[in-house]
């Protein structure tokens, strides 16, 4: 087992990684983080409800009432309907402000499901139950949202949950696009954050086969610690949280364009930080090992390069839509070296100018 603890000004907040968490988290509730709740909401997608909901359910159903919400998996269930959907089954159930709410999945249930509680009656408990590997990024900082058509996470709020519980005997029922979008918030956070942990992933992590045992708890614990870090700095993201976007503003525009759903999360981020490495060189003036991380990248079997039946015009105008673009003028993070990050306002010129050169694949 490894314990990590998050401490942000709102909060303070175990990470537990340990085969088997699920079987055991009623009495983690109970005996852990003493929590009193008059009921529990648990909120899953259609593919861990097969495989999980029922060890979870089992787990914590004598400690209060249980029900659970079942949404389809896929990124298109971060919507308002869905939102909508929950709060009326939370209403017709009779959840109060001594509820808890069960996220219970990968990245799309943990941030629906969390913003479902940062709105419900102004605010309930929850807690992060992550099954996939991406989730160890998004199930860490109390960033919670929904999408927009127009827009990635437009729709959110920070409400940081009671505790991350994080099952790694849960990783092995992942298909590989799932280990993909989830190593590249892990390769992200090493080439924002720590060029040691660069070093030890391209050394330890040969294939996502090996990631088991003792070898996926010292990555989880490495990689969920640069966010830990950043987050215990910056909790709402005025200032260095914005690292942890790398590759995020042209990743989310490409998500957008082709539709969500179409391409994993990380999958899109690494076309987006492989295209932020060469504005990097550009901008900062500075050389990078981009064919290294590159090649790299094209190891693991990411695809590098925009897909070519999306426009620079259409790219644009959803990076336009990032959150961290101020009066009209897109900011980007940029890399000085690996392990150390800044964010730079991008002329449009220029973004337009690299973007037509990579989509010719110069």
């Amino acid at each position: 087992m490894t314990e990590l603890t998050i401490s942000t000004k709102s909060k303070t907040y175990p990470v537990v990684i340990e085969a088997g968490i699920r079987h055991r988290i009623g009495s983690f509730l109970t005996d852990h983080l003493k929590l009193k709740v008059s009921s529990i909401l648990i909120i899953t997608d259609d593919t861990v409800a097969n495989l999980y909901l029922s060890d979870v359910h089992q787990s914590v159903k004598n400690i209060a009432p249980v029900v659970h919400f079942i949404i389809p998996s896929g990124e298109q269930s971060k919507s308002f309907q869905a939102f909508y959907d929950i709060q009326t089954v939370a209403l017709e159930n009779g959840l109060d402000r001594h509820s808890l709410i069960i996220a219970l999945g990968g990245g799309v249930v943990g941030d629906l499901a969390g913003f479902v509680a940062a709105t419900y009656m102004r605010g309930i408990p929850f807690i992060q139950v992550p099954t996939t590997l991406l989730a160890h990024d998004s199930s860490v900082g109390g960033k919670v949202a929904i999408n927009h058509p127009v827009g990635k996470n437009m729709i959110g709020a920070f409400h940081q949950p009671e505790a991350v519980l994080y099952d790694i005997d849960t990783l092995q029922s992942l298909p590989e696009h799932e280990w993909r979008s989830g190593f590249a918030e892990v390769m992200k956070h090493s080439l924002i954050w720590d060029y040691e942990f660069y070093r030890w992933l391209q050394d330890q992590i040969e294939s996502f086969s090996v990631i088991n045992g003792e070898l996926a708890e010292q990555l989880l614990e490495r990689s969920i610690g640069v966010k830990a870090a950043v987050v215990a700095e910056d909790e709402k993201e005025t200032g260095m949280r914005a690292f942890l976007n790398f590759g995020h503003t042209l990743g989310h525009a490409i998500e957008a364009k082709l539709g969500y759903g179409k391409m994993t999360h990380g999958e899109a981020v690494v076309i987006g930080m492989v295209f932020a490495l060469k504005l990097s060189q550009h901008v900062n003036d500075v050389q990078l090992p981009i064919s290294e991380i590159t090649d790299w990248f094209r190891q693991y079997g990411y695809a590098t390069a925009i897909p070519a039946n999306l426009s620079v015009e259409e790219l644009v105008e959803a990076m336009k839509m990032d959150k961290k673009t101020q009066h009209g003028v897109i900011r980007m993070v940029l890399l000085q070296s690996v392990g150390e990050a800044k964010v730079v306002s991008i002329a449009e010129e220029i973004l337009v100018d690299l973007l037509h050169a990579e989509m010719r694949g110069e």
